[in-house]
């Protein structure tokens, strides 16, 4: 029996460049990178030392805070650099590929028997813990505390997102080992969420409490997912899962295999040919954009995730441990000459001021980076509230957070958000305010003064 969930504030934006529903297997990489940021929040303390072997599963670093939390590598291969920072921050661990890959055998795990302590033990030692993440504050999940409940989203609706329906085809086994395992990691329930009508794998896995999200973005969020059903109070913990990462986590409990495949979307409208290909985590982007993917020495931008909520990465960048998508689309450095003061016809809006989106919302846009205006003061417009459909006051607690009220950020509800959740009110905000970094920071502050 499912639960619907209709979600009528927010906003779809249609862009050029769905990723067309082939899979291709990617140019092996010969290198793999695995940068700590990834990670927010966790200060890395090396395992692996420059010029040394590893196993695909080996640990490359663990998190100076909580010393069981490893971070394994994808492949396995030599680590050919340490790249650092400012005062010797480790900011990439760059390992050459082997040939032929081997992988440390974690054993696999009988989960009729398993307990909670077992199932949690073998995430830790395999490097699988860090897909396991917590809210309040976003970040890596304490494996000392227990959650109230785990979340996850199983429908993307990002603007041109994986479609997961698709990615995760054919890996039922390996999705219901590891929602069966985590749910012995909590005493309530493992929610999963999946699109109204969608096909999903995910939708005929046992032992979860399955919802039905329809309505525009951000409906895939799991943040909206959280506020829906089990909103987070202050001393409470819940845990989401990313639904590709479901995957790796079943598979090691399977195999014993830490096994970092990834169907990746390659699209946008930047994008010569989008479509799906196989590649592992940390691998160069570069084997996916230039195989018939995107011109050489052209002026787009290339972000490791979707366009709401991803970062920039240079051509020579690698893909990051948590996306599915690479996006390309085109770089907006340039000005308009009267933009502000003509019709617009070729742009995404929620208002009807000399914009006329509204009229054809099935229309696919070109859009690129450019912001169309310069950072000011907050004007009251009342266009968060819109497109934010938590229960959740966005101006207000996005002002409580650049003015640093811990009292006014806890009663505002900011233990359950996290930076995507205003990726939308970011895309909408006419005083071009960067929304997600201001609750990053906000999250940060509580985080440390909170604890």
């Amino acid at each position: 029996m499912s639960n619907d969930i209709r979600i009528k504030k927010g906003l779809d934006i249609k862009l050029k460049g769905e990723a067309e529903k082939t899979v291709e297997q990617a140019i092996i990489s010969n290198y793999c990178t695995v940068r700590p940021e990834d990670f927010h929040g966790v200060i890395p303390k090396l395992v692996a030392k420059e010029g040394s072997s590893v196993e695909a599963g080996g640990t490359l670093f663990y998190n100076k805070a909580n010393e069981v939390i490893k971070f394994s590598s994808p492949v396995s291969g030599k680590v050919v650099e340490i790249v650092r920072g400012p005062k010797r921050r480790i900011d990439a661990i760059k390992i050459e590929a082997d040939k032929k890959q081997s992988y440390r055998d974690f054993g696999a795990l009988s989960l009729d028997s398993a307990g909670a302590d077992e199932v949690k033990a073998k995430l830790l030692e395999s490097g699988c813990w860090p897909f396991v993440k917590q809210r309040p504050y976003d970040v890596i999940a304490d494996p000392e505390k227990s959650p109230k409940a785990i979340f996850i989203s199983g429908y993307a609706s990002a603007p041109l997102a994986a479609d997961l329906d698709f990615t995760l085809q054919g890996k039922e086994a390996e999705l219901q080992a590891a929602v069966t395992a985590l749910s012995k990691l909590t005493e309530g329930k493992v929610h999963l969420a999946v699109g109204r009508k969608s096909n999903s794998p995910l939708a005929g896995l046992t032992g979860v409490t399955l919802h039905k999200v329809s309505g525009p973005h951000p409906s895939g969020n799991v943040g909206t997912l959280i506020n829906k059903i089990d909103p987070v109070n202050k001393g409470e913990v819940v845990w989401t899962v990313a639904a590709q990462d479901l995957v790796i986590i079943g598979e090691l409990l399977l195999t014993g295999r830490f096994n970092a495949e990834r169907v990746v979307a390659l699209a946008g409208s930047s994008v010569q040919k989008p479509r799906y290909f196989k590649t592992l985590i940390g691998s160069e982007v570069a084997t996916l954009i230039y195989d018939k993917g995107v011109e050489k020495g052209g002026h787009d931008r290339i972000i490791s995730g979707n366009v709401l909520s991803g970062k920039q990465i240079k051509p020579d960048g690698a893909l990051d441990y948590y996306s599915n998508v690479v996006t390309i689309i085109p770089e907006g450095d340039d000005y308009e000459f009267f933009g502000w003061n003509k019709p617009v016809f070729n742009k995404v809006s929620t208002s009807r001021a000399l914009t006329f989106s509204w009229l054809n919302p099935k229309k696919e846009y070109d859009l690129n980076t450019n912001t169309n205006g310069e950072h000011r003061a907050f004007v009251v417009t009342g266009g968060y509230e819109e497109v934010f459909p938590l229960d959740i006051y966005p101006l207000q607690i996005l002002k409580a957070c650049m003015y640093k009220d811990l009292d006014e950020m806890e009663a505002l509800g900011m233990y359950e958000v996290a930076p995507e959740d205003f990726a939308l009110t970011e895309f909408v905000c006419v005083s071009k305010q960067p929304h997600q970094k201001i609750i990053r920071e906000g999250l940060d502050l509580m985080l440390k003064e909170i604890g």
